[in-house]
């Protein structure tokens, strides 16, 4: 079985050594993406938004990887503060409502105090 990663050239995967995904088989497994636009390297403003950018991010990458957004079968929610879940759910719910992925979302101290958000995707293709 063939193992291939993907990089969206962000600086933090060639400073912390990791892979944006690694497709392994019918399985994409996409590390945490946070709301940085990798191209402007900004972060976008307010919850909503990194919620946006984050699966704007995430379906670039799963496109490249041969894998399409209903393809995704978990998600793992991280959000900075609990205040933020009722602002980011709309966004959520615009990114993940045809889909319905098994989730789950978690309170953290994320690594940077621009974070707000942050997000964990598997995808499966297989049957």
């Amino acid at each position: 079985m063939s193992r291939r990663s993907i990089s969206t050239g962000s600086p933090f995967e060639e400073a912390l050594s990791y892979s944006r995904a690694v497709v392994q088989g019918d399985w994409c497994f996409m590390s945490g993406v946070t709301g940085y636009d990798y191209d402007s390297m900004k972060m976008a403003d307010g919850v909503a938004g990194q919620v946006t950018q984050s699966f704007a991010t995430i379906h670039k990458v799963l496109l490249e990887a041969g894998f399409e957004p209903q393809h995704i079968v978990r998600v793992v929610h991280y959000i900075a503060d609990r205040s933020l879940v009722e602002i980011a759910t709309p966004a959520i719910g615009n990114a993940l409502r045809d889909i319905r992925p098994a989730a789950t979302m978690v309170l953290a101290d994320l690594m940077e105090p621009e974070m707000l958000y942050e997000v964990e995707v598997t995808a499966f293709k297989g049957t």
